[in-house]
């Protein structure tokens, strides 16, 4: 009896060991990087702060002067603050999510932890059409910078194509750590921009028309909020930023330097900028000076617009690179080597994602509300409802409800998963209800259109 139990125990801890050695093996997306040719995991963590500022900051921050003087001052800063804060929330999540899951790389990974294949191939698709209309919107906001810094000197559609190759171009390291110098780049980029334009407004002296709330209906009020959440939709992007740090446990110094960073810039940005401009605000915030203020603003936040769009087609990219080459836990050599296979395939796959984005932002004439739609359907998940999600999964159902901390906390991230659905559904109405609007008006542009897109 006792040989046998011995036995037994004996099986059971090479049962153990397996089960060991398998996690390690499937510890990381890289594998061991001693001997690789391209080294991931180099990130140390205020590079990671850096590429979630400039990714996160670039665009959203443009619109947060429109979205104050849409529902108000009042509202625009309780909104700004709270969502924020629920943002750190959730973005902690996902740091406690890939601390448990070291393998997830990508949200397909995350999908398919929490619902199976389906859940991979749902999650996984929805964050490479989500990334694409981002970068497509980067594609949009290059043109109309152009357009506006030459007051139209040239067709429209080369200058969204000039900013497309630019993005490709810079698209290309294979690492995050290799494009993280140039979000410094970007960040000083927006900062300065923002400044001459607050520096501008003031200047030109109060306009009037500020007020501390608004009486809106509730499809154009619904439609400043979901901009509010699209400057926080940074999300989506962070198993990746993770992935390639040399200490994943540093995510939340990243995470905490970019919300208040981000929420800081927003509440200056938005308040300022509304109370001189009042009524007259314009999105984007840029927009809001005089025409050689405007020119030089928009001159400087280049960078950034072409930066941020950057690091969005590279991690979009990345996870189709991921999917190609690592199969059941293993991956291929040739996504740590220099082969010829590893580099045609990754440029392959950057030169697609751009130029999907290139081809949406022009054929599509109502191309900022749709993005309108892809945001209420995604980063409402992606930057809040999902992280409800994540919770109740980490979370074993006998400890949901064994204390009253944990009694809070489960009733806090039930509210956040259907919070993600109401912005989904809200956000939903809102978008296609002004794309309604504008086909009405006849406000579109035509596709490929060679006019002037820029600010006057």
């Amino acid at each position: 009896m006792s040989r046998r139990m011995s036995s037994m125990d004996g099986k059971h801890e090479k049962h153990d060991r397996a089960d060991v050695e398998t996690h390690d093996n499937a510890f990381d997306v890289y594998g061991d990087e001693d001997t690789a040719e391209i080294k991931y995991r180099t990130m140390v963590w205020w590079k990671a702060a850096a590429l979630m500022l400039a990714e996160t900051v670039s665009l959203g921050i443009l619109s947060i002067p429109s979205v104050f003087a849409s529902i108000g001052m009042a509202a625009g800063i309780i909104l700004v603050i709270g969502l924020g804060l629920i943002a750190t929330a959730t973005g902690y999540l996902y740091g406690s999510f890939k601390m448990r899951y070291p393998h997830v790389h990508n949200m397909a990974d995350a999908g398919e932890i929490i619902a199976g294949p389906i859940g991979r191939e749902v999650l996984g698709a929805a964050q490479v059409l989500f990334m694409v209309f981002i970068c497509g919107s980067h594609v949009l906001t290059g043109l109309i910078a152009f357009d506006t810094i030459t007051a139209g000197a040239s067709c429209s559609v080369v200058w969204a194509a000039v900013t497309a190759i630019i993005c490709l171009v810079l698209t290309l390291p294979r690492t995050l750590n290799g494009i993280s110098y140039m979000s410094v780049v970007s960040f000083i980029s927006i900062l300065s921009a923002v400044l001459i334009t607050m520096i501008g407004v003031g200047v030109a002296g109060y306009k009037g028309g500020v007020t501390a709330k608004a009486d809106l209906h509730f499809a154009p009020a619904f439609l400043a909020v979901t901009d509010i959440i699209f400057a926080y939709s940074g999300h989506v992007a962070f198993f990746t930023f993770i992935a390639e740090l040399k200490e994943p446990k540093d995510f939340s110094k990243a995470l905490y330097l970019l919300q208040i960073s981000d929420t800081t810039l927003y509440l200056i940005i938005g308040i300022v900028v509304y109370a001189y401009a009042g009524d007259t605000t314009v999105s984007p915030a840029l927009g809001n000076t005089g025409t050689i203020l405007r020119k030089i603003s928009y001159g400087i936040a280049l960078p950034t617009i072409i930066i941020a769009g950057v690091i969005n087609g590279h991690v979009c990219a990345k996870l189709v690179l991921i999917r190609i080459f690592r199969r059941e836990g293993v991956h291929s050599k040739h996504l740590t080597t220099h082969s010829w296979k590893g580099w045609l395939t990754w440029i392959a796959i950057c030169s697609v994602v751009w130029a999907f984005a290139f081809v949406i932002a022009e054929v599509i004439p109502f191309f900022n509300d749709l993005l309108g739609v892809i945001s209420a359907i995604f980063a409402s998940w992606f930057t809040y409802g999902i992280s409800g999600i994540f919770w109740f999964h980490l979370t074993p159902r006998a400890e949901r409800w064994s204390t009253w901390s944990q009694r809070v906390k489960s009733i806090f991230w039930g509210f956040v998963i259907m919070m993600g659905g109401f912005i989904m559904v809200g956000g939903l109405y809102a978008s296609i209800n002004s794309i309604i609007d504008g086909y009405r008006s006849g406000g579109f542009p035509h596709p490929f259109t060679c006019m002037n897109m820029g600010l006057d």
